[in-house]
């Protein structure tokens, strides 16, 4: 499935009733366009709107296929069907704009050509069965907006560059006390089955260097998946990363002893110093 170099991500979701559908953190329109293109002009989709997790874009190698990824049907048979559809480029949300047309721009305030910043815990809906809460999640940077979605009993979470799979995003613009609100105040008080898409494929090295803080049975299988698979969003919930995440994990004693720390702040701030200059 994987096939860019690059290692963000960016997302499709459709509601699969109405076929509309918004772009997560969207892609290298090169690539992508003409696919989008394809399924608009076939009416297996219906645009809708874009979603930004933060206001950076990224300057790295597109993928060049669709991806389709489908989560567990819940009782009513219907699930979430999410998209990877690229990697994401700087400047990109004027570029969908001018090729798709006027199309409502959802992110934090400074987001390229944004035109609603929803409120923390503000819901909306995509189509006809997908209700979106957005999660404000201020660190990485001070827009970053996290999108909790719901379709019957099937729930993810776009994390953008806040929550990775067993690691988090770097302190741009916001401290160790903005990190372990985000973490530990918002995303790990959502229902442990809610699956993560977060916004790079970092996995390996977030294992890695887990490793050398908290060896636990749950971080070696991170690992071992890691290693086995390439590709690793929408694999693991909620629940997993409070167990396999050290970020998540901060009262664990290994990690008190790994930092010289115990106040959970400070475990924190030390832990994102020490991953910063990880080199395994």
């Amino acid at each position: 499935m994987w096939t860019g170099r690059g290692d963000n991500y960016a997302y499709l979701v459709v509601d699969d009733q109405s076929r509309e559908a918004v772009i997560i953190d969207p892609a290298h329109p090169s690539e992508v366009a003409p696919v989008l293109r394809r399924q608009l002009d076939a009416g297996e989709i219906k645009l809708t709107g874009i979603l930004n997790t933060h206001q950076y874009g990224c300057t790295v190698t597109p993928k060049e296929q669709l991806t389709r990824v489908r989560g567990a049907e819940g009782a009513d048979g219907r699930a979430l069907m999410i998209i990877v559809i690229g990697i994401m480029q700087a400047g990109t949300t004027r570029w969908y704009l001018d090729l798709f047309g006027p199309l409502p721009v959802t992110g934090g305030k400074d987001c390229q050509a944004v035109t609603k910043t929803p409120q923390h815990r503000e819901q909306f809906s995509i189509g006809q069965n997908i209700s979106v809460t957005a999660l404000h999640t201020p660190c990485h940077t001070q827009d970053s907006i996290c999108y909790l979605m719901q379709d019957g009993e099937d729930r993810v979470v776009f994390t953008g560059d806040t929550l990775f799979i067993g690691g988090c995003g770097r302190f741009f613009e916001g401290t160790a006390k903005d990190m372990f609100a985000a973490l530990g105040g918002t995303l790990a008080h959502l229902p442990d089955d809610t699956r993560v898409f977060p916004g790079h494929e970092y996995t390996k090295a977030n294992a890695k260097f887990a490793l050398t803080v908290m060896d636990s049975k749950w971080t070696r299988r991170l690992q071992s998946f890691a290693e086995a698979n390439e590709q690793t969003q929408g694999k693991f919930t909620i629940a997993d990363e409070k167990w396999h995440n050290p970020f998540m994990r901060l009262g664990d004693e290994q990690l008190h002893k790994a930092t010289g720390e115990t106040d959970f702040v400070k475990v924190m701030a030390a832990l994102r110093e020490m991953k910063n200059n990880f080199k395994g």
